[in-house]
């Protein structure tokens, strides 16, 4: 029998890597693991005296191969590859025209019925904050102050003589609590007048742009009437859109948009989706969506625009790679959505349109989710995996 371990081979021992002596038996035994050149198969078979060595021989041959650490433990988690399901593009697009405003627009008026006495500012003008814009004619509120003042000392003064006067008991206590009551009054009243003599003058809330004004000095207005509307320049400006309500059903928070403003140029500005009204209009029943528009130079108050929006509301079709699902039966399929601990979860989709490299989704699957597109075949519920780099 050759002498494969003299020529350099390594012993059998070696390489299977494990011993097990009840495998297949005595002959066996020696042939899987022990080296070539210790025994031959006639002899052990025959029971001759080598025999007897095979439990030494096979303690050096392990002895030889454990030298050194053990080998490390293999990462058997699978490597995969991600797709991100991205919302089905085309026919969902939605194109609807709208005003551009300032976020905020406060219509501002006076607390108190009067005639007007003077407008400082007119549409268009720039104003900062706490700036004069407009006043009343004050002098009926002049008056009202004065006699409210005046009513006040009254009350105050008769509270401090029935003060004095129950020390030495000529009055009941019951005439100076009336008469502390009348005198906490006249010094509310006193108050409230002052009060709408202050706002029987507008100011400006904060710096921004006249936007509307709605009176002219001279003219009589009731107590709240809108005589000046200013656009807030900090707040920024929007794109509001009048929407129905299937229209607004594809709609979401943080949604991007693509927006056009002819007046100012041809190329589309981004936009995002920040506000959507909880209430349809009780005239025309659209509901109002709000695009927040980036800082331009020529944006104002009024101009119209196109926005261009996907519509992608919950449950609304995607595209993931073909490869991605597995055991596609008619219209289901499974795919395996990664999750941030590092597995995978199986997950049943419904499967729409099919093309030579992608499927579309059309129920299971949000936009934005993550799905693995290599390596699917030998995934499981459940398993940990190692994204491939």
């Amino acid at each position: 029998m050759p002498n494969d371990h003299a020529g350099g081979a390594t012993p059998p021992i070696c390489r299977t890597g494990r011993f097990d002596p009840d495998r297949r038996g005595a002959g066996a035994l020696a042939a899987d693991w022990l080296p070539p050149y210790t025994l031959s198969r006639n002899q052990i078979i025959r029971g001759t005296r080598p025999m007897r060595g095979l439990g030494v021989a096979a303690a050096l041959a392990l002895a030889g191969c454990g030298a050194g650490a053990p080998p490390p433990a293999a990462d058997d988690r699978v490597t995969i590859a991600l797709a991100t399901a991205a919302p089905a593009a085309s026919r969902s697009d939605l194109a609807v025209s709208g005003t551009v405003r300032f976020k905020r627009e406060t219509q501002l008026g006076f607390l108190t019925a009067g005639r007007i006495a003077a407008i400082a500012v007119r549409e268009g003008d720039r104003v900062v904050a706490g700036q004069p814009l407009a006043r009343l004619d004050v002098t009926s509120l002049d008056a009202a102050v004065a006699s409210a003042k005046a009513e006040a000392v009254r009350a105050e003064a008769d509270r401090r003589r029935m003060a004095a006067l129950i020390v030495d008991g000529w009055v009941t206590r019951s005439r100076l609590e009336s008469a502390e009551s009348t005198a906490a009054a006249a010094r509310a009243r006193a108050t409230q007048a002052g009060f709408d003599e202050r706002l029987g003058r507008i100011a400006a809330p904060s710096a921004g742009v006249v936007l509307k004004r709605a009176a002219e000095p001279g003219q009589m207005v009731a107590a709240g009437a809108p005589v000046l509307t200013v656009g807030e320049v900090a707040s920024g400006y929007v794109l509001r859109l009048p929407l129905s309500d299937a229209e607004v059903a594809g709609i979401r928070l943080g949604q991007p948009a693509e927006v056009v403003l002819p007046t100012l140029s041809s190329a589309p500005v981004e936009a995002v989706v920040s506000e959507i009204a909880a209430r349809g209009d009780d005239r025309t029943g659209t509901f109002q969506v709000e695009l927040r528009l980036p800082p331009r130079p020529g944006l104002r108050s009024g101009l119209i625009g196109t926005a261009r929006l996907a519509r992608q509301g919950s449950g609304g079709p995607v595209v993931i790679p073909a490869s991605a699902v597995v055991g596609a039966r008619a219209d289901e399929g499974v795919v395996y959505v990664y999750r941030p601990d590092g597995t995978v979860a199986a997950r049943v989709v419904q499967l729409g349109a099919v093309s030579d490299s992608a499927v579309a989704v059309t129920g299971g699957l949000a936009a934005g989710e993550r799905v693995a597109r290599i390596g699917v075949e030998r995934l499981r519920d459940g398993m940990k995996v190692r994204l491939a780099a």
